[in-house]
């Protein structure tokens, strides 16, 4: 089998909201080159050390490839691309933006990456370990998540993960009911109900993060009773009257979003029929230079903000009604 590999010059500054749109966008095996200097947190996770001269200095350039199957109409995927690249500059300076084209026959890459990928803290009880691998050096308290995030989905790593999952500690109780929109893996439904919730609702718009997800709540051993997934638009006004009848007019305790700010921006005037009287909204994939458009959204759709966390360039914003 065939793929194309697209590689798009960028800025150092731009790869990381980049990246995470292409795997949104479901781009296979997305890959980062940059001469950005590690940190000793980093370093400490690394088998090899790099000496100086090795490490070119960084010039804030920075080169994002990804693999598209030969089958796709690559002239397509490269205008969605560049209109993705187009609305990232409005915040941020994405660079030259060139899109350069190779073709290969090699597969392996799609599995290559598992080798890197092992067992890693979230936190101080919060583990995520890929399915494939063994796991030791477990606590008693330890909350265990396995996962395989395949190609297009995240592992958890990512701060904006790790936002979500610091405020879903915080509010998720005994008998919690959480709604997860734009699920990706599942790993937020999965660690709210180990974290106690009673029931976790999943939601995406893509078929294959439904799939992905389900197959995660089974290797996690989620029963049947405890959580269901559903692929839907909620944005999409005839989708969202549709789902509120599929789950019988349900209300929830607590609502999580990680998605992008464009999305959370209008979902604050869409979710709040879903949220109990007093139940909290967490959402994070904020980029910082969007972070006062989507508290102004917060505040105008009657929202009280009760948290605003930041991590690297990454913010979350928590509220209630």
């Amino acid at each position: 089998m065939r793929w194309n590999k697209l590689t798009i010059e960028t800025t150092t500054a731009a790869e990381d909201m980049l990246s995470y749109e292409l795997s949104e966008m479901g781009m296979e095996g997305v890959e980062i080159e940059d001469h950005v200097p590690l940190s000793e947190e980093d370093r400490k996770t690394m088998y090899v050390d790099l000496l100086p001269d090795e490490i070119a200095p960084d010039d804030g350039t920075a080169r994002i490839s990804c693999y598209v199957d030969e089958k796709e109409d690559l002239d397509q995927v490269i205008r969605a691309i560049k209109e993705k690249l187009e609305e990232i500059s409005v915040f941020i300076p994405v660079g030259s933006g060139k899109i350069t084209t190779d073709v290969t026959e090699e597969e392996d890459w799609i599995n290559n990456w598992k080798v890197y990928f092992k067992p890693f803290r979230l936190d101080e009880n919060i583990i995520i370990k890929p399915t494939w691998e063994t796991l030791e050096d477990v606590k008693d308290d330890d909350i265990v998540v396995e996962i395989d995030p395949g190609t297009a989905f995240g592992s958890g790593s990512h701060e904006t993960t790790k936002l979500c999952i610091s405020q879903l500690k915080k509010y998720v109780k005994k008998d919690t009911e959480l709604l997860d929109v734009g699920t990706g893996s599942g790993i937020l439904s999965i660690i709210g109900l180990k974290l106690g919730a009673r029931w976790a609702t999943a939601t995406d718009i893509d078929p294959n993060a439904i799939r992905a997800t389900e197959e995660n709540f089974e290797v996690n051993h989620v029963p049947e009773e405890n959580a269901k997934v559903y692929q839907v638009n909620i944005l999409d006004e005839k989708e969202a009257a549709e789902f509120e009848q599929l789950i019988a007019g349900k209300k929830y305790d607590v609502i999580v979003a990680n998605i992008l700010a464009d999305v959370i921006i209008p979902l604050t005037g869409i979710v709040a029929p879903f949220l109990k009287e007093g139940g909290v909204f967490i959402t994070s994939g904020i980029i910082n230079t969007m972070e006062e458009p989507v508290r102004e959204a917060f505040e105008a759709n009657g929202w009280e903000i009760l948290e605003v966390n930041h991590m690297k360039d990454w913010v979350s914003v928590t509220a209630k009604r």
